[in-house]
């Protein structure tokens, strides 16, 4: 009743784009985050690119800038790249985290890196101190992919919070979804802040006067109404994805599965990691799907071919990123949300654990 009960406050209201309930959400969800500011947008894509393309009317980038990214990410953190008119550099990640290796960024570093965009992938916390700290060092700009990790914590601060500004989406399968696709930009940056409101809408803050080449990427006021909703239980979701991502990291025992943390780590306390997903990896990852299926326990890739290898990116198909590749090709998504019940958990993990 509560999700017919936005709905109907939407209807009846008469207004459905960029409204109380969009301001409602974006000051609601800044608050959570730890920001000054939320500008809700049409998608998480929209959300870096936008980033992207503020700075560049703040002349902090132009065209042809450079910005590092992890070369094992979802596509839609290079396409932002791409879209906004400047280069992808792609650096490989750990091994054992599947996150931007800080290690890495360093080398890549040349005269024309403008910003850093690390990807909080699968909803695990990168190693935001490490990047933070190079990107001072080079004066550059940091851009979280939030995407994946609504709520993850690191120390005092929420990812949204960890760099210069952040992207989220609220695709329907995030932890914090809509009904629908949407997006948000947080940052604690004024400028910044003004220019994107502007740029989602036409590079407008008046009606038919425009200060920027904008688009139109406005998240509506439906999804907004929906989302104030969901918020209120992000937490105790993301503590039940916890525990479940603990029972399988206690009770898996096939040393053919690499879990994504050591077994004995205890992750139901930590509040750095949100589960968004609980990837494992496996050599031969076909039979073990296969397998699976045959006892009807459904998986996700996530993602089975690399950005550099996909025909989008071809000019970078000559490049040899071997832990992105391996990861690609090993990585499974085993059944994990806010409404996965003891039984279902106990029956994927008796099934795995007799492969």
């Amino acid at each position: 009743m509560i999700y017919l009960d936005a709905f109907e406050r939407v209807l009846d209201s008469g207004w459905f784009i960029l409204g109380k309930e969009v301001k409602k959400f974006e000051e609601e969800f800044a608050n959570y985050c730890g920001v000054s500011n939320c500008i809700g947008v049409a998608n998480g894509l929209d959300a870096l690119i936008l980033i992207l393309e503020a700075y560049k009317v703040m002349g902090m980038m132009k065209n042809g800038d450079e910005v590092i990214v992890p070369s094992n990410t979802y596509i839609a953190s290079i396409l932002a790249i791409s879209k906004a008119g400047l280069v992808p550099v792609l650096v490989e990640p750990d091994i054992n985290t599947y996150l931007l290796d800080p290690v890495l960024v360093e080398a890549k570093i040349t005269p024309r890196t403008r910003a850093v965009l690390p990807v909080h992938l699968y909803g695990l916390l990168c190693d935001m101190d490490a990047i933070n700290t190079i990107a001072r060092k080079h004066n550059l700009k940091v851009i979280e992919d939030s995407a994946q990790s609504h709520g993850a914590v690191l120390g005092v601060s929420r990812s949204g919070n960890l760099g210069d500004a952040s992207g989220f989406s609220f695709y329907p399968g995030k932890n914090l979804g809509a009904l629908g696709d949407g997006g948000a930009i947080c940052t604690n940056d004024e400028e910044l802040t003004k220019i994107l409101r502007a740029l989602r809408n036409y590079g407008s803050h008046i009606k038919y006067q425009n200060l920027y080449c904008g688009i139109n990427s406005r998240l509506d006021e439906l999804q907004a109404a929906f989302l104030s909703v969901k918020l209120r239980s992000l937490d105790a979701d993301n503590q039940y994805r916890r525990k479940v991502a603990q029972y399988y990291i206690d009770q898996i025992k096939n040393e053919k599965i690499i879990l994504p943390v050591p077994a004995g780590s205890d992750v139901l306390n930590n509040p750095k990691h949100v589960w968004h997903l609980f990837v494992v990896r496996v050599t031969n990852r076909d039979d073990f799907q296969k397998y699976l299926r045959d006892h009807t326990i459904q998986t996700v890739i996530h993602y089975p071919i690399p950005p550099h290898l996909q025909q989008a990116y071809k000019n970078y198909s000559h490049l040899k990123f071997l832990i992105s590749e391996k990861i690609h090709k090993e990585v499974v998504s085993l059944p994990l949300s806010s409404v996965i019940t003891p039984g279902e958990m106990q029956k994927i993990v008796e099934v795995i654990n007799k492969y």
